[in-house]
Order: C-alpha cells, then sequence, then structure tokens
C-alpha cells in the first residue's frame, strides 16, 4: 500500500513461555489480576476438555473412566500421539472416490480452482525468535497482497490460533508440536482452497515443522519455509516489551533461544532467507512478493520459474507452437492452401501476421474478427477465458453474433491497436464464392504464408477506427493515411502459420520469437527483464535511462535485471531511422561496452509502428510483456509525432501531449494484473562537468546541455567531431559532440547515414525474396528494387525477349492458334514487371509509381500469369473509335493452373481477348492457355474455358476493370463487356505482328525503342 509505513512490533503475549505471561499494568495502584488468574482458567479448561475426550471415547487401559476424574500420572501427549496414529490413511469422502483414491471427484479440481482465483494456494511458513519480524512482516505482506494485488491471502498466527483454534495448549514441547500439527493442518485447507497462507510461529523445533511441511506435500500443496534469519542479540536489543530483559534478570525461566530447556533449531535449508535486521520491511516483503511471484502463485495458471511474466492467456502452450505448423504436417498445409481462395498481405500485413503468429498480441490468434475489433478500439482491451472458466475460451474466435448476450469472459487482457487485414470487393467475392472455409495468405511475391481458418468478412469502417485509435484528424498521418488505402472489407480469423517469418535482409539474427527470448533471459540468469523501445540511434541519454534502470531494479531486490534492447522492426514513416542503421549501431554500442551484452539482450520487435500515442503506447508495453519484460521504460511522447499539413489541428506540432502517453499506460489494463510495471523518466541533459547524461541539477544550470534528436540528426548530417575543453553549450555553431555521447563506431554509423540519407538502407522490415525465373535468365540487382534487371539469353549471349524471341512456337507449321508467351509476372506475384523498350536487349523491369517508388498491382491476388507476345507492337498510329495502341507489345493474361517462371518462354493457345481502353489508349489483352496444362486438351476457346473454369470470364473483365481502383484511381474501361472470339484475338495478333515488322524496318524512327540487332 503506497505510503504505508510499519515498525516491527514487540513480542506478544503468545510469545511468553514456560507459564510466565507478560504482566501489564492496569494503571496507577495495582495489577490487573486477570492475568494472575488466565492460567487457572486455562487449565481448567483443558481439565474438562480431557474429561470430555476420555467419556467419548474410553479411556487407556488402567484408568479410571469415572466422569470428571483424571488419573494420577495421565500423559495427553502420549494420548495424542496414539490417538493420531489410529487415524486412517484415507477416508472416503464421497462414493465417487474409492479407497486409496483422489478425493478430487467430490471436488472442484484444484488446478480449475486456481485458474478462476487467478491465484494459487501456498504457505508461507515464518519461523524465528521471537521478536524476529515475522507478525509485522506477515502483516504487511498480506496488507500488499490483498489491497494491491486483490489476492486471497489468510495469516494464521498466535493471535488468532490460541484465542480459539489452540487455547487449550500451553508452552510444553508437546503443546507447541501439537499447535503446529493443528495450524499445518489449518494452512492445508486454506492452501487446498487457493489461499496464500501465511504462518507466524515461533515453532522452535525442525521436527513439528518438518511435518507440517510433509503433510502439504502428501496433498500436492506448495511449501516455502521462510527463516527470519535475525541473531539473538538483535532481538534482543529490540525487545520493545522488556520480556528479553525479563529473562536476564530470572523473572521469566524459560525462553526460545534463552534458555537450554527452551532451544530454537534453526532451518538447516529454508526456501527464503530473509535477514530482515538489514532490511526495511518494505524491502523484505519485495522480496517475498518477488519469491512468491517465481513460485509461480501470483497468477492461476502456468508460470514461468524465473519469475518473469508469461504471455497474457498463456494456458501452457507458446501461441507460435499452437499457430506454427508442424513440419510433419507443411506439406499437407501447402497442398491445401493451393485449392483455397487467396487474400493478398501487403508488407506491413507480413508484419503483423508476424506479430499475431509469434505471439506478440497474445492471446490474438488471428486477424480480429469483428467483435473483437470493437472490444479493441472501444475498450483497448478483450475479454478473455483461457482456462474455460466461464465456457467462454473462444469468445475472440467464434463469428460475431450481435444476438449472443450471454457469452461473456471475466478476465481483460490491455490490446489497443487494430490489429486487421484489409480486403478489396475481388478478394471478397472470391472468398464468398469458393465453398470454402479457409483463405490462403499470400503476399505481394506470391509466397503463401498461412492460412486463416473460418473467414468472417466485415465493412471496414475506417473512419471509425481512425478516430477512435488516434483521436485525430489527419490525413497526411502516414498510418492513418495507410489505413485509408486499404480495401472496404475486413478479413478476420485465425491463422496457421506455414513457416516462420524471415526477411532475408542479414538482420534475421536478431529476430527472436517471444519463446527465444525466455531463452535468452534464461542463459543470461535473469531474475527480471526490463525494455527500452528504440526508433532512433542509442546515445549517452538512452543508456543512462537503461543502466538507471537497472539501477533501480536492484534496489528492490533484483539480482540480475536483463536489458531488452528492443528496435522498432516493423513499419515506419520514411523520415525515421532504417532499420539497418539502428541495428548496426546498437551492435555497436555493446560491443564498446556503452551497454554491457552480459546483461543485454538485442532483439528486433517485429510489429509496425502507427504513431497512435497514448493508444499505441499500450501496445507496445503489452507486447514486451508478452516477451518476458516485467518492466517497461517509457519517456516522453511515446509513439507520438507530428502533425501533417493537413491535419485538422497541431499542425506540425506534437498532435498528442508529451505527458499523455506514460499517464494513460500507467493506468491502463496492461498494469492491472501487477505482471508489468514501469520505469519512467522525464527529460536528460549532457553535465558538462562530468560527460554524463542525467536529470538536470537545478543549482547549477549553466553545466548542462540539452541534445534533443533533432539536434543530434543535425549534428551527425555536419559529421560533427568532438569537442575540445571547455564544451561549448551551442554544439551546433561548434560543429562538435561531447566526450562519451555516444561510442566512436557508433557516431560514424549515424554520420555516415545522414550523409547520405537517400542511399541503400533496410528501412523496415520488408521481405527480401529471389524471384521464380526461368534457366534462359540472368538477374542483376535485388528484386522488388528498382535496380532489378532480368536479361535473357541464349548460346551464352544476351537477348532480346521483344524482337529476338519468335512469335511462332518452334516446328509451327499448321495451328495459328500457338504462339509463345514471354512471362513478366508469374501468378501470385503483384511486382509490376514489364520488358523494358528502352534498355539494350530489353530485360524484364520492375515498374514504378509516379513517385519514384516499385508498382505493385494492390487489388488483390493475380490468379494468372501476365506477360507478352514476342514481335508485337500496339501501334499508336493504330486508332479506333478515338482510342488509339498503347506504344507496347501485345499483353497476355495465361489462365493455366499453376505460376510460370519469370522469363519463362511458353507456347500457349489462343482462346480469345479482351480489350482495354487504359487512359485513352487500346490495349489489347489476349487470353490464352499453356498447350501442357492439365486442362488444356478440353479448353480450346472462351466458351469452352468458360466450362472448364466457370465464372472466370467475368473475374477477368472485373480485375480488368477494376484493379486500379485501390490505388485511388477510377474504373476501367472496356471497349465491349465480353472477349472475342479465338479467330478475332488471331487476327488481332497478326495485325501487330506485321505492325511490329513495320517498325523494326521503319528507319529513323524507333520510338527511342532499342529494337534488337
Amino acid at each position: 500500500m503506497p505510503g504505508a509505513q510499519y515498525k516491527y512490533a514487540g513480542v506478544k503475549s503468545d510469545d511468553v513461555e514456560g507459564g510466565q505471561p507478560a504482566r501489564t499494568s492496569s494503571g496507577p495502584g495495582g495489577d490487573d489480576p486477570v492475568p494472575q488468574r488466565m492460567p487457572y482458567f486455562v487449565g481448567t479448561c483443558v481439565l474438562l476438555a480431557i474429561v470430555y475426550v476420555l467419556s467419548r471415547t474410553g479411556a487407556p487401559a488402567g484408568c479410571s473412566t469415572v466422569p470428571g476424574a483424571v488419573p494420577d500420572g495421565f500423559d495427553i501427549d502420549a494420548y495424542r500421539e496414539e490417538r493420531l496414529a489410529a487415524t486412517p490413511p484415507n477416508i472416503i469422502e464421497c462414493a465417487e472416490a474409492s479407497e486409496g483414491e483422489s478425493q478430487e471427484a467430490c471436488h472442484l479440481p484444484q488446478d480449475h480452482r486456481y485458474q478462476a482465483l487467478s491465484q494459487k494456494g501456498i504457505t508461507l511458513w515464518m519461523t524465528g525468535y521471537s521478536g524476529s519480524g515475522k507478525s509485522t512482516i506477515a502483516r504487511a505482506l498480506e496488507e500488499k497482497l490483498v489491497l494491491e494485488y486483490g489476492l486471497h491471502v489468510q495469516n494464521l498466527d498466535g493471535d488468532n490460533v490460541r484465542t480459539g483454534l489452540n487455547r487449550d495448549l500451553g508452552f510444553s514441547p508437546g503443546d507447541r508440536a501439537e499447535s503446529v500439527r493443528r495450524v499445518g493442518e489449518m494452512a492445508c485447507l486454506f492452501t487446498g482452497g487457493g489461499v496464500i497462507t501465511l504462518v507466524t510461529l515461533v515453532s522452535p523445533y525442525q521436527a513439528d515443522r518438518d511435518a507440517a511441511r510433509q503433510r502439504h506435500e502428501e496433498q500436492g500443496l506448495k511449501f516455502m519455509e521462510v527463516f527470519m534469519d535475525v541473531p539473538i542479540e538483535v532481538v534482543q536489543e529490540r525487545d520493545p516489551k522488556g520480556l528479553y530483559a525479563k529473562v536476564k534478570t530470572g523473572e521469566i525461566k524459560s525462553f526460545t533461544g534463552m534458555s537450554k530447556d527452551a532451544p530454537y533449531e534453526p532451518p538447516p535449508n529454508p526456501e527464503i532467507n530473509l535477514p530482515n535486521y538489514k532490511m526495511t520491511v518494505e524491502e523484505s516483503v519485495d522480496m517475498l512478493i518477488t519469491e512468491l511471484r517465481k513460485a509461480g502463485v501470483l497468477s492461476g495458471g502456468p508460470t514461468n520459474p524465473m519469475g518473469l511474466p508469461m504471455p497474457s492467456g498463456f494456458a501452457g502452450e507458446f501461441l507460435e507452437d499452437e499457430l506454427m505448423v508442424k513440419p510433419s504436417e507443411h506439406a499437407k498445409k501447402l497442398a491445401e492452401a493451393a485449392t483455397l481462395p487467396k487474400a493478398l498481405i501487403t508488407d506491413i500485413d507480413v508484419n503483423w501476421l508476424q506479430v499475431i503468429g509469434e505471439g506478440w498480441a497474445a492471446p490474438l490468434k488471428g486477424f480480429m474478427r469483428e467483435g473483437p475489433l470493437l472490444q479493441t478500439i472501444h475498450f483497448n482491451s478483450l475479454l478473455i477465458d483461457p482456462f474455460n472458466v466461464t465456457g467462454a475460451t473462444a469468445i475472440n474466435e467464434m463469428e460475431t453474433n450481435w444476438n449472443d448476450y450471454w457469452t461473456r469472459a471475466r478476465e481483460r487482457v490491455s490490446i489497443s491497436v487494430p490489429i486487421v487485414l484489409p480486403i478489396t470487393g475481388y478478394t471478397k467475392a472470391a472468398i464468398e464464392g469458393s465453398g470454402k472455409k479457409a483463405v490462403s495468405l499470400v503476399d505481394k511475391d506470391g509466397r503463401t504464408l498461412a492460412i486463416l481458418r473460418n473467414p468472417e468478412i466485415y465493412e471496414n469502417r475506417k473512419e471509425e477506427i481512425v478516430t477512435r485509435c488516434f483521436g485525430a484528424i489527419d490525413m497526411g498521418h502516414p498510418y492513418i493515411s495507410h489505413i485509408y488505402s486499404g480495401g472496404d472489407y475486413l478479413l478476420g480469423g485465425e491463422i496457421e502459420l506455414l513457416q516462420k517469418i524471415t526477411y532475408n535482409d542479414g538482420l534475421d539474427q536478431y529476430r527472436l520469437t517471444p519463446k527465444q527470448m525466455y531463452a535468452e533471459y534464461e542463459a543470461k540468469g535473469a531474475d527480471v527483464v526490463f525494455a527500452f523501445q528504440t526508433r532512433n540511434p542509442t546515445h549517452a541519454g538512452h543508456a543512462y535511462l537503461m543502466r538507471t534502470g537497472r539501477e533501480r531494479l536492484i534496489a528492490k531486490g533484483y539480482k540480475n535485471p536483463v536489458l531488452w534492447l528492443s528496435p522498432l522492426g516493423g513499419w515506419t514513416k520514411s523520415d525515421d531511422v532504417p532499420l539497418d542503421v539502428r541495428v548496426k549501431q546498437h551492435v555497436a554500442i555493446l560491443e564498446e561496452k556503452m551497454l554491457d551484452p552480459a546483461w543485454t539482450v538485442m532483439a528486433i520487435w517485429p510489429a509496425p509502428m502507427i504513431y497512435g500515442g497514448p493508444t499505441e503506447v499500450q501496445f507496445h508495453a503489452q507486447s514486451r510483456r508478452n516477451a518476458g519484460a516485467s518492466f517497461f521504460v517509457v519517456g516522453r511522447d511515446a509513439a507520438g509525432m507530428k502533425g501533417s499539413m493537413e491535419a485538422v489541428t497541431h499542425t506540425d506540432d506534437d498532435i498528442y501531449n508529451a505527458n499523455h502517453a506514460r499517464y494513460v499506460l500507467q493506468m491502463s489494463p496492461v498494469l492491472e494484473d501487477k505482471e508489468m510495471s514501469l520505469v519512467s523518466f522525464d527529460k536528460f541533459y549532457y553535465d558538462k562537468t562530468d560527460h554524463e547524461m542525467k536529470a538536470m541539477d537545478e543549482s547549477r544550470p549553466d553545466d548542462f546541455i540539452s541534445i534533443s534528436g533533432s539536434k543530434m540528426r543535425a549534428l551527425a548530417a555536419q559529421h560533427a567531431t568532438p569537442c575540445p575543453d571547455p564544451i561549448p553549450s551551442d554544439l551546433l555553431a561548434a560543429n562538435c559532440i561531447p566526450p562519451n555521447f555516444m561510442v566512436q563506431t557508433g557516431w560514424d554509423i549515424v554520420c555516415d547515414y545522414y550523409a547520405d540519407p537517400e542511399g541503400k538502407y533496410l528501412p523496415w522490415s520488408k521481405p527480401i525474396v529471389d524471384p521464380l525465373m526461368a534457366d534462359n535468365t540472368m538477374a542483376i540487382g535485388q528484386f522488388g528494387d528498382l535496380s532489378f534487371e532480368l536479361t535473357f539469353t541464349e548460346g551464352g549471349r544476351s537477348v532480346s525477349p521483344w524482337h529476338d524471341l519468335t512469335l511462332r512456337p518452334a516446328g509451327y507449321s499448321v495451328s495459328p492458334e500457338e504462339v509463345n508467351f514471354v512471362v513478366e509476372i508469374p501468378m501470385f506475384q503483384t511486382a509490376k514487371m514489364e520488358v523494358n523498350k528502352e534498355l539494350p536487349y530489353n530485360p524484364i523491369t520492375q515498374d514504378k509509381n509516379k513517385d519514384g517508388s516499385p508498382r505493385y498491382y494492390t487489388y488483390g491476388t493475380p490468379f494468372f500469369n501476365y506477360g507478352l507476345l514476342p514481335q508485337t507492337w500496339e501501334d499508336p498510329a493504330l486508332c479506333h473509335n478515338g482510342a488509339c495502341g498503347d506504344n507496347d507489345p501485345l499483353d497476355v493474361m495465361e489462365i493455366g493452373s499453376s505460376p510460370l517462371p519469370m522469363g519463362a518462354v511458353v507456347p500457349v493457345k489462343v482462346l480469345g481477348s479482351l480489350e482495354l481502353i487504359d487512359e485513352g489508349e487500346t490495349d489489347h489483352k489476349i487470353i490464352a492457355i499453356r498447350v501442357d496444362d492439365p486442362d488444356a486438351y478440353r479448353i480450346n476457346d472462351m466458351s469452352s474455358l468458360e466450362y472448364a473454369k466457370p465464372g472466370i470470364t467475368e473475374k477477368l473483365i472485373d480485375w480488368l476493370k477494376m484493379y486500379k481502383t485501390s490505388d485511388g484511381k477510377g474504373v476501367n474501361e472496356l471497349a465491349q463487356e465480353y472477349p472475342t472470339t479465338k479467330t478475332e484475338a488471331i487476327g488481332i495478333i497478326e495485325e501487330c505482328h506485321q505492325r511490329w515488322q513495320a517498325l523494326r524496318s521503319g528507319g529513323s524512327n524507333t520510338h527511342g525503342f532499342y529494337l534488337g540487332r
């Protein structure tokens, strides 16, 4: 309880032994007679109890059975031992449990009870000398566990057992043993019921404590012996009521630890050794709570032996193990995926898929259905029932039902950002028309990464999501813009990850899953983990926060806090420092020991950055908790940014108040279960006197320099050099960087970046994939980059796919419907690749948008192979109804059964064509099928195509008309809403072939094209 203060209690009346009760004054003039008469009263009660027992059970041989008579020499300790030995080993409590079997058939199963209570039972048996602090610390611990953690706790000590349960017992060795036995049995009952039971008895004899432990072990109950390791000299000095002084004067003849007839036997191997005379009460309580956390009793479910928090909703299996397809099932799942409708996922969606599949957003198991999305944007949290306590274990995996008013879980976990999958109407129609209950998730490069089960499609209410998540109206905000660019529908459902998400960018070694993170912590011997998130290079100020954060945790009693240096790895806005620059700089500061590698784990956090301020920072913290972090370092303006020039308010100013994020995080559901806490800092400065970053000393403000992120970037861009002494206050004017601000190798990396920010960098985690290429080709540059070129070779020399390859297959003689098809874009891939008409040998290159970025289809996953017919040309001089040729080779849409490699030259059968009017130009699309396709024997024209693949003509028309709409452009026109015949399509091919021949022989008018040899 914050602000509570404790002091060690005095020795209580139950600590007084040997028939010498503590005496207290009743006021001036005399002694209180009650304490003097109490021993006689207690003795009478004991005598009556013995008589009653004998009358009910029969007396031992040789003893009188006359009511009220007690024979001389009766040994109650021996009698008690005899009766205990005669107790049946297993009393049958109900018919469901046979003799010798578990009694759980008659009770709520223990695990289920613990899960429902969100805690486990345990007995902390606190033993030590009188005055060693047992009761004081137990009361403080009880108060904290009940008031701050909301847990059920019961304290069994002399006060509440000797006034009732043990009121018939004295302080003889036998009575002491019986007292311990009774309290031990009572502790078993409480602990078995899920209560954290604190026993605070002197219990001086090891055998008695061992017997209590054994009874717990027999029932499978947790038991921890806590030794109040306080020397006898210290407790004598404490002696607030003077009892130890009375022992010294002889007023008390026998007292535990002070006389030979009353020894204290210290535990030889207690689970917890608590030298509280060296600690405050608060520190002692914190130590016990840490041990309780390690014992796993502060949670009702499975826990981590290091005491680290497990992922939210953890029921015994990491989500990556649950959601990742097993290697033995991979081939079967991949074969199934090939039969399913396909949903295109962008690179940002791949980031989110990794977040889900590896468990960073636990307990989320897929892209949000509509119900979970509403919970997220309205409450920043989800209801969960991981142990099926209320029968709602699948509450977030069920199809959203507006009329279900009874399914409700009672546990809530923080999830504050929408993790959704936008799709277009094209994809929606494909899913709904498939009759399938699953969807393949295919990335822009045509790779099937996951299967989504039991799809739920619903409206993408973009404005509602944006306003509730961001609390801002700013169409220039990068992630808000991304949301509005998405499809009009959202696809929800649980995922099966077909493979671990990797990016092949040289940084995968730093991409650890949550399960791997726990293994790293264990290898470093962590007893607590604190996470520090970065999206900038790490300088001395950050290092100050991290080192100081660790010092604070050590001061709280942790032995080996481990830092998780956690650079953002998912999508970031274009002016943020690239991921590879940050990672390389972090590696440099570890190598040069600015941070100690012995207690640091550097691992990339995979989620996209949405710049959602107070809303987003809750997810940042929760996600780190899902990977074992107990503390999250939070500074000013977490997850914030400036408003764009399109913002309604806060134009070019911070969207969020710099203090709001950490305040909201402090009040958020993230911290409700006490598994995570914050390490918060305010602004820090560079101290010129000792070259360290720290909080400002207001008594000498001139000694401190503020080095903001913008100032650091400006200095790096200027390649600032080390400052001379004395260090100037205006660093920009002096163009210098003060000592110890950053390690030199790290500073060089940062300077190199800011000197050339437009260079080749890895801005964020985007897959680098080698394309599916034909054998007769050679690639230079990186696929997905504007530098990529795919050249064609023949006989060891370069050839042009447009001019040197023939229109007709080799050996062509009779059938005019067969032509050569050059593959530019394999089926399922979305990179807009095309033969470059100007470059030598006409390589296939990446098309680009008007802003210079690589161009991709965004409408959906193409269900056809796309390319060109060699030796054809749509002449811009050839016009029809006002639309003229588009100045390109003829395009082909090959509708076979599988992807063809880029650059493949494949004989196809012509089936028909569609005439697209694209921005006033005629753009014919020849529809064909490769001659060796499994369906080629039964597909010879558009009619037979429609018969073999019902609805495909409509899909082709829809694609051509609508594929640009997902980029915010208008609907394309077709010259006619139905395809031409095969004969008409062959005629178009012949016409364009003749136009190509004229182009090749046209003299000086080459249109700027490379026309071959």
